[in-house]
């Protein structure tokens, strides 16, 4: 555990507001696996600092599986039923097993990514999460920034909650 100091706090309010903005130009209800793993990898360094962790340590990873992960292992599974097991199967089972897996395949394909992956929309709303945790921290004045560090560091956070609500307002 790391003590959260201002310098670094400062850096994280410049941190949500970059990540808010980098977010919005992604396609709300897909899966990006690269925003994925960045926000996984930003998630287990603020849950190294001792004031976060107690706020946002129940915060889960994001899953960067795609629409097209799901459909490659339907797929993987289809070809070894068809080919491996129904030499032992018969015509019919095999026919049938082939039939339910083409079935999955094109249900999965309908299915939302939000059921499997985490979505930008879901990623959007972990990391506004942050923003106000670190609001709340801030308007407490735990950090005890000067005037002109509070207002840079308050705008910062302004600005990440503001874009973070109007992407979220926008998907619905």
């Amino acid at each position: 555990m790391a003590d959260l100091t201002r310098k670094e706090f400062y850096q994280l309010a410049i941190e949500c507001r970059e990540t808010a903005l980098d977010l919005a130009r992604n396609d709300q209800h897909r899966v990006v696996p690269a925003q994925c793993r960045t926000f996984n990898a930003w998630l287990r360094k603020l849950q190294g600092y001792d004031r976060l962790r107690a706020r946002i340590g129940d915060l889960t990873p994001a899953r960067p599986i795609t629409r097209w992960h799901m459909m490659g292992v339907v797929a993987v599974l289809w070809f070894l039923v068809v080919f491996l097991v129904g030499q032992e199967l018969g015509e019919a089972s095999r026919r049938a097993m082939g039939f339910v897996l083409a079935g999955a395949l094109i249900l999965i394909y309908f299915l939302p990514e939000r059921l499997y992956g985490t979505t930008i929309e879901l990623l959007e709303g972990k990391v506004l999460r942050v923003v106000e945790t670190m609001e709340q921290i801030l308007l407490a004045e735990e950090m005890q920034f000067t005037e002109a560090a509070f207002f840079q560091v308050k705008e910062n956070l302004q600005v990440a909650h503001h874009e973070l609500r109007e992407q979220i307002r926008l998907v619905h």
